[in-house]
């Protein structure tokens, strides 16, 4: 166990900031003022939009398309989850080629195999959120198709139908945001395999990069109200 104190804390270290990074973007204050959160103020701007006009044809293009990036990361996930499969079959083929490295980076098989394990997770774990968030897209898309004509447009039950819609849609991008913060982490994950002084430096180029991209891009700026 010795031995491993290093790669445990590493883990640990590893999930508590993917558990930190995703309550502090999903509930808190500060997330609120997130490049996702300010999204979301537009994906009811849109429905509500949908609301007054008469044809909608465009719109429903729009959610096909956002069906279709989000079966492509789905399809993408299970594709991972193979890769990651066979590199678990070939423990002993990558222990051989780590061996032969100049500098000795060989894990033992049961913390290769671990390692493998964790990977595997991680990318099911995407590709249910991804799985899930198409779903949503499906629901959403029969929420459109089922909204009130321009003539009902300032009924109560349109008001409903709208809220409904909205709330919907930001689950959908939600989920859809998670399966890709999966996939950003699990980069960072890789740096395991070669060591766990490499995955905290990984990981913390992760969360940097991932929060950049939330709070001071140049797309977080251009959302500015």
């Amino acid at each position: 166990m010795r031995g491993y104190l290093v790669d445990i804390i590493a883990v640990s270290f590893f999930a508590i900031e993917w558990l930190v990074y995703a309550v502090t973007l999903e509930h808190t204050a500060y997330g609120r003022d997130g490049l996702s959160a300010r999204m979301n103020i537009y994906r009811e701007v849109w429905v509500r939009n949908v609301l007054r006009r008469e044809a909608r044809m465009v719109d429903m293009q729009i959610m096909a398309s956002l069906q279709n990036g989000t079966a492509f990361f789905a399809s993408t996930s299970l594709l991972a989850i193979g890769g990651a499969l066979a590199l678990l079959r070939s423990t002993s083929d990558a222990l051989a080629v780590l061996g032969a490295l100049p500098v000795d980076l060989t894990p033992s098989p049961a913390l290769w195999e671990t390692k493998c394990v964790g990977l595997v997770l991680i990318f099911i774990y995407a590709f249910f959120k991804f799985a899930w968030s198409y779903r949503l897209f499906n629901y959403v898309a029969i929420l459109l198709g089922g909204m009130p004509p321009v003539a009902e447009c300032a009924t109560a039950e349109a008001e409903a139908h709208v809220i409904r819609t909205t709330r919907l849609f930001e689950a959908a991008g939600r989920h859809f945001n998670r399966g890709q913060r999966a996939f950003f982490f699990a980069l960072g994950y890789l740096g395991w395999f070669v060591s766990p002084w490499v995955l905290f430096a990984t990981t913390a180029a992760v969360v940097i990069v991932t929060w950049r991209r939330q709070f001071a891009s140049s797309a977080w700026k251009a959302m500015q109200n």
